[in-house]
């Protein structure tokens, strides 16, 4: 089913394109294929393998692996002592995340914290607009765990809620790609990653256990015509 969603997103992929939060990006990898995969298209088990293998990941200072695209090169076939299956080098283009600095983009919104609001795009959750980066002034009310937007105006002072699951529009001011250490210990689960729960099982700078995203980005609203959709309809 993720695969089936992951296709549909780039459904009409030439026009995706010119939304720049979308790239392609040439890649090459060596691709295993199975004996019993041999009798079935080459260029199909290939594309096959590179969705199982990459999509839905982070490609560090690439960005967010969406789909292969289509196949550049493929080079010569070999078969290692005691394996059966085939390993080719081969050349291809794919379909990445990564908006540009200053992109604009919709997104809603996910949670509400001290730290500021943080914004899903559907197929990614890692998306940060700091406190300090909301429309001024703004405060953090404790009972509804949510940013208000003081809007001043000659009739007095409006609260404006940024409640959750409203559509939010922000500019992109930064991304941060983090190498994961991996872990000493199996992780907890053997279950791939959901696109909604990106951060793996790692080590940060003090040698400690946490969750680290492998890729993040920081956004801003405190500009005119960003931020709630509805405050600007």
């Amino acid at each position: 089913e993720r695969m089936l969603y992951l296709r549909n997103l780039v459904t009409g992929l030439h026009n995706h394109l010119t939304r720049k939060m979308f790239v392609l990006a040439e890649m090459q990898d060596v691709i295993r294929v199975e004996p019993r995969q041999f009798n079935t298209n080459m260029q199909r088990q290939i594309s096959n393998v590179i969705n199982k293998k990459l999509a839905n990941k982070v490609v560090h200072n690439v960005g967010l692996f969406i789909t292969y695209y289509d196949l550049l090169h493929v080079g010569d076939s070999f078969i290692l002592p005691g394996d059966g299956s085939s390993h080719t080098r081969v050349k291809f283009r794919a379909v990445i995340f990564r908006p540009f600095t200053d992109e604009i983009i919709l997104g809603k919104i996910r949670s509400c914290s001290q730290e500021g609001v943080y914004v899903s795009l559907g197929f990614f959750d890692d998306i940060l607009i700091p406190a300090d980066s909301l429309q001024y002034p703004s405060r953090f009310d404790q009972q509804e765990q949510v940013w208000v937007w003081q809007y001043q105006s000659e009739d007095g002072t409006h609260d404006l809620f940024m409640d959750t699951d409203e559509e939010i529009r922000f500019r992109v001011v930064d991304e941060i790609f983090t190498d994961i250490i991996p872990r000493s210990e199996p992780p907890l689960s053997s279950k791939p990653q959901s696109p909604k729960h990106q951060a793996l099982p790692g080590l940060n700078e003090n040698g400690k256990k946490e969750l680290i995203s492998p890729y993040k980005i920081r956004g801003t609203v405190s500009e005119p015509g960003l931020g709630l959709v509805s405050w600007w309809t």
